[in-house]
């Protein structure tokens, strides 16, 4: 079986995000969803939980951090093209996130991202791997 990844998230308010990440694309497991938790699809054996803060509570002894004003993690996803940077966060702008920085283009790789309705930092990117890797 391949290594699957769950990154946990504390939200606010549920309904908000999955319709936040429903207007991305994103879609949602509904046999992991429920009023206090939500199962987000993020591709191949990825995924977000994303926990009402009590239930997230349930996991670490560790007080939440609040992403509005410090930065707990940054999710880096890649894309296929600049043009699907682009898209992905022009959609979460248009849907209520935030601008947290311009793009960035290196090169061989560009990156820019948004942060989500409770301030958690998504950031995309598109590398052109020949390059990289000459």
């Amino acid at each position: 079986m391949p290594t699957q990844m769950f990154v946990n998230l504390p939200v606010q308010d549920l309904k908000r995000s999955i319709e936040f990440f429903t207007r991305l694309g994103y879609t949602f497991n509904p046999k992991f969803t429920d009023e206090n938790a939500t199962c987000m699809i993020i591709g191949d054996n990825n995924y977000a939980m994303l926990l009402v803060e009590t239930m997230f509570k349930t996991f670490t002894p560790k007080p939440i951090a609040d992403a509005k004003s410090t930065t707990e993690v940054l999710v880096g996803l890649s894309l296929d093209s600049r043009a699907e940077v682009d898209r992905m966060v022009e959609t979460a702008l248009a849907a209520g996130g935030g601008r947290y920085k311009e793009p960035q283009d290196h090169g061989f790789m560009y990156t820019w991202g948004f942060e989500d309705l409770d301030g958690h930092i998504w950031e995309y990117f598109w590398m052109d791997s020949a390059a990289a890797a000459g």
